[in-house]
């Protein structure tokens, strides 16, 4: 089966619906439920760009498998072109969204394909999870099917922790039954964003560990289904209200929808198992198969495309406002300017760096990508508030879309024109602006980027542990002992 298009995406998902709640009811159909339809329309949009005729070469490749053309973020990458292939790939989805959602289907595939080429190391837990990872990878790269993931046990408390790394245990997922079918599931796991998936991958994450002397039953790595039975999704309250995209323009379309994962009795058929019962292999697997490096990969590419996105907008803001000669702004708008170029910098430098693995993957550099992740933890909020500053009253008491038609429509168009703008593209654009950084959906991006990432406190001590810096100290003593 070649890459999908949208209309197959969507119908797959009205046949196999997740079981998704929201308000308290189950979701019948996920692609008729109102605050769901804009993020899964937008899906669509990603996949049928694999078949545009002027980008289409951009974002698919010969399978190997059937010579199909299939999606190119499934590409094992053996040299620097191929990264360069993939990361085109990567920014024509993420224009699609200005950056604004995080789990397009890539994120999960180049993890995917990292962990398959390392099938040799879940081989090691047993011989044959190295030929179900790999056999998974072949039918999500074939069927073109998008992926969500949960990685991060629930927790009661967050005190009494053994490091600062290890995942508390006392709500975890565990295994509690093995059968000749498979293992069975109980627990709830967050976060599970983009339920309106075909499959979840459920994993350890990098920043989680869990603990010395972890029982067995809490260790493993597996995907099924999201309609599988027993598996259920709550979901939150919706961030796309139903508004025209004039009123909600990032809402109304890039809704991809965070949920928590409740496992009752869920059975993972054997061949759907890749890790089990060994918590040093699950602590272990990010590490050794390079997995967080391609997602990596992608993340700092979206992260470009949405630093491109805030300065594109904080630029028309300050046009349309008249400020383009204040001291200040430019001080401001600098530092939108220096984010997106040290995060670009930094992506160019891990794509240069790249080096093939043990498992023969080209793979970008490990430490430029760390830093351009932990500090778009602080650029992110930092340029929200910038857009703050640089609206200011003007993103207060907005007119809607309606108020254009409605009885003060006069006044509206008369008093709030700009020299350089008219009133309703200024009132478009400012709606803009703060469905970016003060509506629900914006407030969402700014906690989604701080957290995204992974924890700041926690990615500290990764980055101290990783980071060889003998060298320079070294260096320093030679020069304290030269006569």
């Amino acid at each position: 089966m070649p890459a999908r298009t949208g209309a197959q995406y969507i119908q797959r998902l009205r046949e196999r619906p997740p079981n998704l709640y929201m308000s308290g009811k189950k979701v019948k159909d996920p692609t008729e439920q109102p605050g769901l339809q804009g993020g899964i329309n937008t899906m669509a949009r990603l996949y049928d760009l694999q078949h545009d005729p002027k980008v289409g070469k951009e974002m698919t490749y010969q399978s190997p498998t059937t010579g199909d053309q299939v999606g190119l973020s499934f590409l094992t990458p053996r040299t620097h072109e191929d990264l360069d292939l993939r990361h085109r790939m990567m920014h024509n989805w993420a224009r699609i969204t200005c950056g604004m959602m995080g789990r397009t289907p890539d994120f999960l595939n180049v993890s995917l394909m990292s962990m398959a080429a390392a099938g040799d190391y879940f081989g090691e837990n047993r011989p044959e999870f190295k030929k179900n990872i790999q056999d998974y990878y072949e039918m999500v790269r074939e069927q073109d099917l998008v992926l969500t993931h949960t990685l991060v046990n629930m927790q009661r408390s967050r005190s009494g922790a053994a490091t600062a790394l290890d995942d508390s245990l006392d709500v975890a997922l565990s295994v509690v039954k093995e059968t000749d079918e498979g293992i069975v599931v109980s627990g709830a796991r967050v976060l599970a964003t983009l339920p309106i998936a075909d499959e979840i991958a459920v994993y350890p994450a990098r920043s989680h560990r869990l603990p010395t002397g972890a029982p067995g039953r809490t260790s493993f790595a597996f995907a099924i289904p999201c309609d599988t039975p027993g598996l259920k999704f709550q979901c939150r309250e919706a961030f796309d209200l139903q508004r025209s995209s004039f009123d909600h323009p990032l809402g109304s379309r890039f809704e991809e929808m965070d949920a928590l994962a409740f496992f009752d009795n869920v059975l993972v058929p054997w061949e759907r198992v890749f890790l089990y019962g060994d918590p040093d292999m699950c602590n272990s697997m990010s590490l050794r198969t390079h997995q967080y490096l391609h997602s990596g990969h992608q993340v700092v590419t979206k992260n470009v495309v949405k630093c491109e996105f805030v300065l594109g907008l904080a630029n028309l803001m300050v046009k349309t406002l008249g400020l383009d000669d204040a001291p200040h702004v430019h001080g401001m708008m600098a530092e939108i300017i220096e984010n997106l170029e040290i995060t670009k910098a930094l992506l160019r430098a891990a794509e240069v760096d790249a080096e093939l693995d043990e498992w023969g993957v080209m793979c970008p550099g490990d430490m430029q990508l760390m830093v351009a992740r932990q500090m778009f933890i602080r650029m992110y909020p930092r340029m929200g508030e910038i857009l703050h500053l640089l609206g200011s009253s003007s993103l207060m008491a907005l007119p809607t879309e309606d108020d254009f038609g409605g009885e003060l429509a006069d006044d509206i168009s008369r008093y709030l024109e700009t020299d350089y703008m008219s009133a309703r593209d200024r009132v478009k654009l400012f709606r803009l602006a703060w469905d970016t950084c003060c509506s629900a959906f914006g407030s969402r991006q700014i906690l989604y980027e701080r957290f995204f990432q992974g924890d700041r406190n926690r990615n500290v001590v990764l980055m101290n542990t990783r980071y060889d810096k003998e060298p320079m100290s070294q260096w320093v003593q030679d020069f304290l002992e030269r006569e």
